[in-house]
């Protein structure tokens, strides 16, 4: 891997780290406000709206400066968001600032990663990434449990900072206030990294910055990734695959909460074995696939859906671990190899900027429409189980469809 990877992957490991544990904490917080259940998924869908609204926008700046440089940018706009919920902004307005910030983060990431590695080793950088990202989803879950649990909200130093807020005239009254100062901690952690993150030296030529002309020039690079073979097909299996794993982040809470009978902290950890699954899955593909070879993972997709289903079935705890391992295992088998076909492809036809933008427009816009429909049908007071059940079935037809419409057109596949 090329000089300075290694610090891209660690900064954004911590920064992501950081945005999962935030997102249990301010699940607690909601819980010690009284809010009702509903609006746990509306923290995921204001963190992800700016990924939707500012698409137009974020690749055309990926690409206009140093991408580590912007990098460092979007933390401090996270930053803020921690700071808002101290200072008593209500959890899902604080939570879309972070959303803000990562919005902005990913095409750099992203687009630095593809100016930085060579096409041939794509699919390894791709696991790497996926790896630190699910390892940081795992450590985050585990970190957020761990948070918001009475050992660290009954704390001696949790009282202190409860009362050295209010001794400063801050309204926050909450024992989670020590929580969100030790994530401050982290996401300092995370610039520091971001300073050694090296200029990939890419420039690419200045574009019109009108927003009608960016929207213009968006829509236009959307259209053409999506009827692109390779691009559209790559597209689609990774737009399901990340708005399946935002519900199914907090299906599986609830899930746990409600048929396993777990507290929070609890359930957040049981919540990880999700993780630790993809990660392993991850690595596999990583080793075994090559970016030629991406369409053959496709049935893990319909794998995937009748996996969903079956863990929706099962009460006993012992029985649930291994098959959520599972569940993240095919899931990582499945979506780094897609995910590096749709940046090679993306590249070749876009800029780096540019492709990532649309890659996590539609991405983005899948977890939104997901996460809606989620939190309506638990308005409605509808059951966990059977949602997850019915939505485990609809994620099997819908990557069977591709891989059938997979089998009949005519691929041109880059080869090692």
């Amino acid at each position: 891997m090329p000089t300075g990877f290694s610090l891209l992957i660690a900064a954004q490991f911590t920064s992501a780290l950081a945005d999962n544990a935030l997102l249990i904490v301010t699940m607690a917080l909601l819980q010690e406000q009284g809010v009702p259940g509903w609006w746990a998924p509306l923290l995921k869908f204001a963190f992800t709206l700016s990924y939707v609204v500012l698409a137009p926008v974020a690749g055309p700046l990926a690409d206009a400066m140093p991408k580590a440089r912007l990098m460092a940018w979007m933390n401090a706009i996270k930053v803020l968001g921690v700071l808002g919920l101290l200072v008593g902004v209500h959890p899902v307005l604080a939570y879309a600032v972070v959303g803000l910030g990562a919005a902005g983060y990913a095409p750099a990431k992203y687009g630095l990663v593809t100016e930085m590695v060579p096409a041939r080793q794509l699919v390894v950088a791709n696991s790497w990434i996926e790896i630190s990202i699910v390892c940081a989803a795992l450590l985050g879950a585990v970190t957020g449990g761990f948070l918001v649990s009475a050992l660290v909200c009954g704390s001696a130093l949790a009282s202190q900072a409860r009362q050295g807020l209010l001794a400063w005239g801050l309204p926050l009254d909450s024992a989670l206030a020590g929580s969100l100062g030790l994530l401050l901690c982290v996401y300092g952690v995370a610039a520091l990294l971001q300073l050694g993150v090296p200029d990939s030296g890419a420039r690419y030529a200045r574009r019109e910055i009108h927003p009608l002309a960016l929207l213009r020039d968006f829509n236009a690079s959307n259209r053409l990734l999506w009827r692109d073979a390779e691009g559209g097909l790559s597209l689609g299996v990774t737009t399901l695959f990340w708005g399946v794993g935002a519900t199914l982040q907090f299906a599986v809470l609830r899930w746990a909460q409600e048929s396993l009978r777990l507290p929070l902290d609890q359930a957040a950890y049981l919540q990880a074995m999700v993780a630790v699954g993809v990660v392993l899955g991850a690595g596999l593909a990583g080793h075994r696939v090559a970016l030629h070879q991406a369409v053959r993972v496709l049935p893990a997709g319909v794998l995937l859906g009748l996996l969903i289903t079956a863990v929706s079935l099962t009460q006993r705890f012992a029985v649930a671990l291994p098959l959520l391992a599972l569940v993240g295992l095919v899931g990582g088998v499945l979506v780094v190899p897609m995910n590096a076909l749709l940046q090679h492809r993306g590249h070749q036809l876009l800029t780096a900027g540019r492709s990532i933008a649309v890659q996590g427009y539609n991405e983005n816009l899948s977890i939104l429409v997901m996460l809606a429909g989620y939190a309506g049908l638990l308005a409605l007071e509808l059951p966990v189980v059977p949602l997850m059940g019915v939505f485990g079935l609809l994620i099997a037809a819908s990557m069977a469809v591709l891989w059938w419409r997979c089998r009949h057109r005519v691929l041109t596949l880059p080869a090692g």
